[in-house]
């Protein structure tokens, strides 16, 4: 029997407060998986969802990242209207804004599978495919998680999609960031990922138009549930 997703589009929202939301399910989760360890009990069950929203213009850095590559102030922060949060997702520092999709899958692994190298990179896999029916050839660089275009070329490279997890107790949160209608120019001001060499893209910039945010999280949506092997509802 497959497993089910709740999906839920929680819209235009604050990091902090999708952040708050997702560590809710999550230890909501781990109390259930508790409780039922203790009674050794069966029927207790975890529940799995996939969060989709935007972001405010919010520059995020993960639990081993590194402050140096932000690379403007706390004032120019204000003057460019640009949050900060420092985050306990892995990986180094990122941005998240408007015409971004951001995905907060809240699973429990151990109805799927214990491994967060596969599970990083089928979330690899649902990406790749979902750009895939956009014309959009992309892949997978050796050693550093997200996707890519052209990852083999070295002056040819582009990050269309960055990635960062926690794991608990086999449950996860944070996840992915798809660049679709983005700003690129945001990026100018940290170096992402702590990655120096490689440049970032979106679905717009490789397309040369603009996509509509609800066909990409149908797209998203349907990806999920075949590499996942799943029910979203």
């Amino acid at each position: 029997m497959k497993q089910q997703i709740n999906v839920d589009d929680l819209g235009l929202i604050e990091y902090q407060k999708a952040w708050d939301y997702q560590e809710s399910l999550l230890q909501k989760n781990v109390q259930i998986k508790l409780a039922a360890a203790r009674a050794a009990d069966n029927v207790l069950t975890t529940s799995h969802y996939l969060l989709f929203c935007e972001h405010p213009p919010v520059y995020t850095l993960g639990k081993s990242g590194h402050m140096e590559n932000l690379l403007i102030n706390e004032e120019q922060l204000k003057e460019k209207a640009v949050s900060f949060v420092p985050s306990n997702r892995g990986g180094d520092i990122t941005f998240h804004g408007p015409g971004q999709i951001v995905g907060y899958p809240i699973l429990d692994l151990e109805n799927f599978f214990t491994d967060l190298g596969r599970y990083l990179r089928s979330l690899e896999e649902v990406v790749i495919r979902t750009v895939a029916d956009y014309g959009v050839t992309a892949g997978r660089s050796k050693g550093e998680t997200g996707v890519w275009i052209a990852p083999e070329q070295p002056t040819e490279a582009r990050k269309i999609c960055a990635m960062g997890v926690r794991c608990s107790r086999w449950i996860t949160m944070h996840g992915f960031a798809l660049n679709v209608n983005t700003d690129l120019n945001y990026f100018n001001d940290i170096i992402p990922c702590g990655i120096t060499d490689k440049k970032v893209t979106s679905l717009e910039q490789e397309l040369g138009r603009q996509v509509p945010l609800e066909e990409v999280k149908a797209t998203l949506r349907k990806h999920f549930a075949e590499v996942f092997e799943a029910e979203l509802l």
